[in-house]
């Protein structure tokens, strides 16, 4: 993924090999084996590429799948928004690392209670990069349970992705589907006291209720997404 999207980024630029070569501080043949597939492209050196020449992050390496994946620091989720250029946070300070959005909406989901702005957030992540791992972040989301919350997620993000970034979408969804869990949870807001949680699971939308959660959240709410 990551030779075909160097390809995709350069061009975008309007450079050529041999500048995106010096933009990276490596030779021109070597990246011409990189862009071509004949090497992989380096974890730091894809670090590089998506500061110097705007490489998608979906480039980036991910993490281990892992059970016990530790939930990201609010501040360090808001400063990986601002890098992916989400419009409400661009007032922020950007990561000084960039990760894959994958990794950013797994440990987004991994926490037992978020701010609502960043939850907002993520399906305008799904649905700006559509062409993310799906394997590794619904395998991600499957062994922390956290799969409802992702599926859900979806839905919100085809709701606001254009006519060619469906198909991604809807087949990630499809897999996801089997995968649906029974138990009732919320949308990383555990802390919702009874109360709560008797009126949300009354004015949820359908949808919600489909993947069993306890929120009231609908694309039209996602005023920075639009």
């Amino acid at each position: 993924m990551a030779t075909e999207n160097l390809r995709t980024a350069r061009l975008a630029r309007g450079w050529t090999q041999s500048e995106a070569a010096s933009r990276l501080g490596i030779s021109q043949p070597y990246y011409s084996q990189l862009e071509s597939g004949f090497r992989p492209v380096p974890a730091e050196l894809a670090l590089t590429a998506v500061r110097e020449i705007r490489l998608s992050p979906v480039a980036l390496a991910l993490p281990v799948l892992d059970p016990h994946l530790a939930p990201l620091d609010p501040r360090e989720l808001s400063a990986q928004l601002a890098g992916f250029s989400y419009p409400g946070f661009t007032h922020m300070r950007k990561a000084s690392k960039p990760m894959n959005p994958a990794a950013v909406v797994a440990a987004a989901l991994a926490h037992t209670d978020l701010d609502a702005r960043l939850v907002e957030a993520l399906p305008w992540v799904i649905s700006t990069f559509y062409d993310l791992d799906w394997d590794w972040l619904s395998a991600q989301c499957r062994l922390g349970n956290q799969q409802n919350r992702l599926g859900y997620l979806l839905l919100l993000a085809m709701k606001l992705a254009g006519p060619g970034t469906q198909t991604a979408l809807v087949d990630a969804l499809l897999k996801l589907e089997r995968s649906r869990l029974v138990e009732e949870g919320t949308l990383c807001r555990e802390s919702m006291s009874i109360a709560e949680r008797v009126w949300a699971r009354k004015h949820r939308p359908t949808e919600a209720a489909h993947w069993n959660l306890v929120t009231t959240l609908t694309a039209d709410q996602l005023t920075h997404a639009v």
